[in-house]
Formats: C-alpha cells, structure tokens, sequence
C-alpha cells in the first residue's frame, strides 16, 4: 500500500516568491574567446535565451601584454578591439535573428578579471562559458584556466559547457 503525501513546503520567512512572469535569467553573459570552441557554450546560451527571454551579452577580453610601458600598444589593442567588434558581431547574429535582446562588449586586460567586474557592473544573472581542457604539453600557470578562476570570484551561477 503506498500512501500519497502532501507538500507541506512553505516560504521561508522574510523571503517573496517571484512572479511567473519574472524570467530567472535576466541576463546571460558568455565570455567567448572567439575561436571554434564556443559553438556548444553559445548554442546553450541560446537555448537558456529563449526559455527565459532574457538579455544575452556577448563579452569578449583581449589579454593584456604583462610588462609593457603605458600606452606602448595603444594602436595594437585599438586594431585588435575593432576586429573583435566585429566578429561578436557575426555571431550575434544568430542571437538577433531569433529576436533576442543581444549585446556585445570588448575589454583589454586579465580575462577572468575583466569577466567577473562586468557581471557585477552588468548585474548579470548567470554566465555561460566554454570550460577548456588543458592542452597536452600546455601548462597550467598560476591559478589555473579563466573558467576555473571565474568560478571562483563571480557571484552568480555559472554554466560551464564542455
């Protein structure tokens, strides 16, 4: 004999439910690095896109050369800053055709730092990003890879796409 229970499950006090109509990710952030190995964290983001309907950034670091003088590669980043405009927008096309609310942004500095102030800064609600194997022979430095170390210091849930 099975005997059918009822939830008795109540909010905890000083808490409010939200309403259905409140999508849980307002806005997705993916960190790409633009190569081939962000098809599937993409095509995730996409998915989470249209079941939530939120705001979808697309959000791309270019890594700071360490050592150098102030403003020595100004042009340099200047050129690298307008070629990866570009190719976010490319791929927020797909975003934009589905009649997604999609941005892009570039930033030059440490990847994972730069990801993690832009959730904040943003009030991102979840991060979607591609976690990369260590390449054979490739050495690990430091804290390890930006999915790990975003892992770590970002506030909000993070997806991460293998």
């Amino acid at each position: 004999m099975t005997r059918r229970t009822r939830s008795t499950a109540r909010p905890v006090a000083g808490t409010r439910r939200l309403p259905r109509s409140t999508p849980l990710f307002r806005h997705i952030m993916v960190p790409v690095d633009l190569s081939d190995r962000n098809e599937r964290a993409l095509g995730a983001a996409l998915v989470l896109a249209r079941e939530h309907g939120g705001r979808v950034t697309l959000f791309h670091v270019i890594q700071r050369v360490s050592g150098s003088a102030p403003g020595e590669f100004d042009a340099f980043y200047r050129r690298l800053v307008e070629r990866s405009e570009r190719k976010l927008r490319q791929i927020a096309r797909k975003f934009a055709e589905g009649g997604f609310d999609v941005r892009t942004a570039v930033r030059v500095g440490e990847p994972a730092a730069e990801i993690v102030r832009a959730t904040l800064r943003e009030r991102v609600n979840l991060v979607v990003m591609g976690s990369h194997k260590v390449r054979p022979g490739g050495r690990q430095r430091g804290w390890g890879t930006t999915s790990y170390k975003v892992g770590i210091f970002c506030r909000c849930p993070i997806l991460l796409v293998k």
